[in-house]
């Protein structure tokens, strides 16, 4: 049975995560939903080629965990089942930023800790079981198929790259096709080709690069903790971070912004990762057992399509997840806007009318927002970041550095905070009244203790 009336198949271009969860939404509407991939799906949870980023960190915010246990009931404890583990967001995990610690302290922040392949494979495999549901593996999306007028969207051109039909090149209609093939994707260009303005982009450059070692992990190490996040802070701007992978293993991703990348030599590595604020993640570094070989990545810009903004959209076409938008990768906020957006593709189609692309780009522009300021915003911070730099920006950014020095003795404050960075609340909630009060008793407090240790180190001379 469909909803009103918008037809029996719909068609998702790609089966990164977005993809996976842009069906999931579909499959609440569409009698049958394809996925098409140019990649092939391992039979292991390993990285593959459609998705480089694999091979590095990821955790998934609280946010996120909870809209994907929601589409797949039972997900959560299948990860961990996998070797995965479910952490308090705030107590189990050391968050650095403006060059100090947030407290850690107990919260209700349940975050997800597994590769990159677990928590995909999981949805992947959770997704392919529902009846009328299928995925076409190693099929290259040449371009879209419309109608006379190219006035709609009537499927999209395939070319096979395996079994008897390897080479050829096949239409498949379909009522709805969702471009969700990644921040590659050629959506701009095929509107442009039938005759419509590609969207407004907006991009940001950080040359960011990042280098990923898995290593030998054993019980008590880190006092305990599950992970330690470092963001980037003057003088140099180097981030990273040590996670959890399973319990016998930490994976390690450190880099920078500009070419200062973390170089894949076990000794200068080590030492890239002895500049952070801590010595957490050196400590690993520089005498854990490796487990296997360095791997990179580089993200040249923050990028955002404003498709919300085009005047002429062809019907039965939409854009998906990073398609749309996407942020340097240290902040960790991929998977959880993808999430937040499938919610938001599900719920435009169930309402009454046929402008659903208008009404879904306007909500995706709206889940956009945030987690945009937050990563471009504080990449802004850095001096060379190209951009503009309005009294708001420059604001959030001082009050957040007062903040984090506040939160290092306030567990409420750091749980504040961590509930903005986790997507579950907007960032006005950190104005609130009480907040912004914790704030400046904190920072009276630091500099309260500054002005005695000065005095005692005064009387001792």
């Amino acid at each position: 049975m469909t909803v009103d009336g918008y037809g029996e198949h719909a068609i998702v271009i790609g089966a990164s995560m977005g993809g996976l969860l842009a069906a999931r939404a579909l499959a609440d509407v569409f009698p049958l939903v394809t996925v098409v991939e140019r990649d092939s799906f391992p039979d292991a949870d390993v990285p593959r080629k459609g998705v480089p980023q694999g091979h590095h960190a990821h955790g998934l915010l609280s946010r996120g965990r909870r809209v994907i246990e929601d589409f797949f009931p039972g997900w959560t404890e299948g990860v961990i089942e996998a070797g995965g583990i479910a952490v308090d967001a705030v107590r189990d995990v050391a968050w650095f930023g403006h060059g100090v610690a947030l407290k850690q302290a107990p919260s209700d922040l349940e975050g997800l800790l597994a590769s990159r392949p677990v928590l995909e494979g999981h949805v992947r495999r959770r997704l392919l079981a529902l009846p009328g549901v299928r995925a076409i593996q190693n099929g290259a999306v040449l371009g879209l198929a419309t109608n006379e007028d190219r006035s709609a969207v009537t499927g999209v051109r395939v070319r096979l790259g395996n079994g008897e039909e390897k080479g050829q090149e096949h239409t498949i209609t379909a009522d709805l096709v969702v471009d969700a093939s990644g921040r590659g994707s050629l959506a701009p260009a095929w509107l442009e080709a039938l005759g419509y303005e590609r969207p407004e982009e907006e991009r940001i450059d950080v040359g960011i690069g990042y280098t990923t070692r898995l290593y030998r992990r054993h019980a008590g190490e880190l006092g305990g903790k599950v992970a330690v996040v470092v963001a980037g802070n003057e003088p140099n701007w180097r981030n990273g971070a040590i996670l959890f992978q399973s319990e016998d293993c930490w994976i390690v991703s450190i880099g920078g912004y500009f070419g200062d990348h973390a170089p894949d030599n076990a000794q200068m590595f080590a030492a890239y990762a002895g500049s952070f604020p801590t010595h957490d993640i050196h400590d690993i570094v520089a005498h854990a057992e490796p487990l296997g070989d360095f791997v990179t990545y580089r993200y040249p810009a923050n990028v955002r399509r404003r498709y919300e903004r085009l005047a002429r959209f062809p019907k039965n076409f939409l854009v998906f997840g990073d398609a749309i938008s996407n942020f340097n990768p240290i902040y960790g906020q991929g998977m959880t806007v993808a999430a937040q957006q499938a919610i938001a593709l599900r719920d435009t189609l169930r309402e009454a009318g046929t402008a659903y692309a208008r009404r879904f780009f306007e909500a995706a522009a709206g889940i956009v927002d945030v987690p945009w300021d937050i990563a471009v915003g504080n990449d802004l911070r850095h001096p060379r970041v190209i951009g503009a730099r309005p009294a708001k920006v420059r604001f959030i950014n001082w009050y957040i550095g007062k903040l984090y020095r506040a939160a290092q003795h306030d567990g409420d404050l750091a749980t504040a905070f961590l509930r903005v960075a986790n997507l579950e609340l907007p960032p006005e909630t950190l104005l609130a009244p009480a907040v912004v009060a914790r704030v400046i008793r904190g920072n009276f407090r630091r500099h309260a203790r500054g002005a005695a240790e000065v005095t005692r180190l005064g009387a001792g001379a």
